[in-house]
């Protein structure tokens, strides 16, 4: 197995964090332009946002297929095939004039783009030792923030200095295509892969299983609903601060999201913390932190909105890469299958958001957004308790020889 600090892991680290740089680069590259596009499109607030929800929704469908082909053909070629496949897809985006195919071939892109993220946990899972999957996970999710906030400063740029959206696709798909290389050169050949031989049967066998386990339910849910409203609190506030009395121009809205490095930290944070005091209860903290940033923004300046964010942002992702972990370390078997079904949740969360949040924000603008967020995380930190009653009982019915897993 590969161990923390060796090159393999270093090598593979640094590989999949470049793909999964890639991969969000090209999915949030639309979140500052919402306002322009519905300006544009002449559409309102929410079928403007599902420019995003569109193509999260596809990456949440195509989920479990990409997680299948991985299984069998190997997880290499499928991250490696699929990204290139959706990068391509950036190049032609521009082309388009009616909204109906920008949505429609934002959800192919979205499917395309679930490739990567659908086997990399596997990925380590199988090659990592324990401890280096843990480490590695805390990387990789870091990676994944530095993605997201690059598409959308990026794409914001993009927009405000040429004036139109399509700059920004063609912009990041110039970028993601000279960067794909080297994924391609860094990323190690499995060593630890075994084929999973179809069997009818087999993958509803499977489905069930993992379904069926609490202690991965109640990680999915968590991550599917703190997702849903930590994502599309964004994409209110851009129209927020699009409107007097901030009248922020479309390149600054892409710098509200530089927020995100706050997650960074965390993510990169995470897998120590979680070694240290448990993956739970790190959970519980980060929960916590989202609520206390949401609750933040009620005081409606620029700089509390601002700082609102950044606090949700680190207690955000250090609660993703901890229920993340908390996934790879409870499964034994078709592991591909175990994180992508959490990823599921976490895109269909993202997905549902926008229509969750819609009738808080039309009601009560930024006060009925933040009460939607705070019900929700009401709810994510019962799951949490819960998780750890649910291991504290497994592990009291382990043999006295049997180490207890750490998380």
């Amino acid at each position: 197995m590969i161990e923390v600090g060796s090159r393999e892991w270093i090598r593979a680290t640094l590989a999949l964090s470049l793909g999964s740089f890639l991969v969000f680069l090209n999915l949030y590259q639309t979140h500052p332009l919402l306002p322009l596009i519905a300006k544009v499109f002449s559409v309102n607030s929410l079928a403007a946002s599902w420019t995003l929800a569109g193509c999260t929704a596809g990456l949440a469908a195509s989920l479990l297929f990409c997680a299948r082909l991985a299984d069998r053909h190997g997880r290499r070629q499928v991250m490696l095939g699929t990204l290139t496949l959706a990068i391509l897809l950036s190049l032609l985006i521009p082309q388009v004039e009616q909204f109906s195919t920008l949505l429609l071939l934002r959800i192919v892109q979205g499917a395309l783009l679930a490739g990567l993220p659908a086997t990399a946990i596997a990925y380590m899972g199988e090659e990592f030792s324990k401890r280096a999957l843990l480490s590695a996970v805390g990387v990789y999710i870091a990676a994944n923030s530095l993605g997201g906030i690059a598409g959308r400063v990026v794409g914001g740029l993009l927009a405000g200095w040429f004036g139109d959206w399509q700059h920004t696709f063609l912009g990041i798909g110039l970028i993601s295509l000279l960067l794909l290389p080297l994924v391609f050169w860094l990323l190690p050949k499995q060593a630890c892969f075994v084929a999973v031989t179809p069997a009818r049967g087999q993958f509803g066998n499977a489905l069930r299983g993992h379904l069926t386990n609490p202690l991965l339910m109640g990680a999915y849910l968590i991550g599917g609903l703190n997702f849903m409203v930590f994502l599309n609190q964004f994409s209110y506030l851009t129209f927020l601060l699009a409107k007097p009395p901030f009248s922020l121009p479309t390149q600054w809205l892409g710098m509200l999201f530089l927020t995100y490095l706050s997650g960074t930290v965390a993510s990169s944070l995470s897998g120590r913390l979680a070694n240290r005091w448990g993956a739970q209860r790190m959970l519980l903290v980060g929960i916590a932190l989202i609520a206390l940033g949401s609750l933040w923004l009620l005081q409606g300046s620029l700089p509390g909105i601002l700082s609102g964010l950044l606090i949700s942002s680190f207690g955000f992702f250090l609660a993703h890469a901890c229920a993340s972990a908390w996934v790879g370390h409870h499964v034994e078997h078709n592991r591909a299958l175990a994180s992508s079904l959490y990823l599921v949740a976490y895109y269909l969360g993202a997905s549902l958001g926008g229509l969750y949040l819609h009738p808080f924000w039309e009601q009560g603008g930024v006060g009925g957004l933040v009460v939607g967020i705070e019900l929700v995380l009401v709810l994510t930190a019962g799951l949490g308790i819960w998780l750890g009653r649910l291991k504290l009982q497994a592990e009291s019915q382990l043999p006295a020889h049997q180490p207890h897993r750490h998380g």
